[in-house]
């Protein structure tokens, strides 16, 4: 109801208990990192724990289709029928704001619902920075030995939103290397961000990343205040933009560019005074 905005969904969402002291676990990184299996491993760990879990996997919507995979169901297929974890994807349909206010809105539904923890993933570092760092108390970015080269470019940003780094797939080689860089990249900052290394495929790491989220302290996460203001505004941004999708958005575009006169500041002027 709260993802497609049917009927009675905002009444609900004012209407809600929301817990705020349950963690909104968000987990980003490369594509190919081994998110998922990840994830599933941590599920697995937190179950022994009597744990119960929300899963929601952000899929990223086609610009050109607004087509979505939603792959992730597949690589968490054991967790499906476990009557303490639930799992769903979620496209982000490209509308404007979109993804990062329905995922907002869900984790708070799951707040709501006696979870132990909210577990958000989405796709790709630099991507989708901007929207977990104001969406999760705790980012946790997975890397793995692979990413040597462009942890150059990506640093900085990965610093600005990172509580954890991970580097998974540690069996591979040059992975004790990578750990040691992104160690003294953190020692740089001045940082207290904790590096782990992990096999997601074997279960190794696994229950040091667990006992970790045990012990965080949300209560003195300095990110906090940054983190409501930042939901707060997507909330305001959303409703002020609601009713602009894409895929509307280009039929319009379609018919306003055939025209000679067509001038995109005008065009977008238009829309503007359409949903003011």
């Amino acid at each position: 109801m709260v993802e497609n905005d049917l009927a009675g969904a905002e009444d609900y969402l004012k209407s809600l208990h929301i817990d705020n002291e349950v963690p909104v676990i968000g987990i980003t990184g490369p594509p190919g990192a081994g998110k998922s299996t990840l994830v599933g491993a941590l599920i697995t760990e937190l179950l022994k724990q009597n744990k119960k879990i929300a899963v929601l996997a952000v899929d990223p919507t086609s610009p050109f289709n607004m087509g979505s995979l939603l792959g992730d169901r597949i690589r968490m297929a054991e967790h499906f029928n476990h009557p303490d974890v639930f799992i769903r994807s979620i496209a982000s349909r490209g509308s404007v704001g979109g993804l990062s206010v329905k995922t907002i809105e869900m984790c708070d539904v799951m707040r709501a619902a006696c979870f132990d923890y909210i577990i958000v993933e989405t796709v790709g570092v630099g991507q989708s920075e901007i929207d977990i760092a104001g969406l999760a108390d705790i980012t946790m970015v997975v890397l793995v030995p692979e990413s040597g080269d462009e942890i150059q470019h990506i640093k900085s940003g990965l610093m600005e939103i990172a509580n954890v780094f991970i580097v998974n797939k540690a069996d591979r080689d040059g992975a004790d290397a990578f750990v040691s860089n992104i160690k003294k990249m953190v020692m740089q900052k001045h940082a207290d961000i904790p590096v782990f290394k992990t096999d997601a495929v074997h279960d190794i790491g696994i229950a040091e990343i667990a006992g970790h989220l045990q012990q965080a302290n949300l209560a003195v996460n300095s990110k906090r205040l940054f983190l409501l203001t930042e939901k707060v505004y997507r909330l305001v941004q959303h409703k002020r933009m609601q009713g602009i999708e894409k895929t509307k958005l280009q039929q319009l575009i379609a018919e306003a560019s055939q025209k000679k006169d067509f001038n995109i500041y005008r065009f977008a002027d238009s829309i503007n005074s359409m949903n003011s």
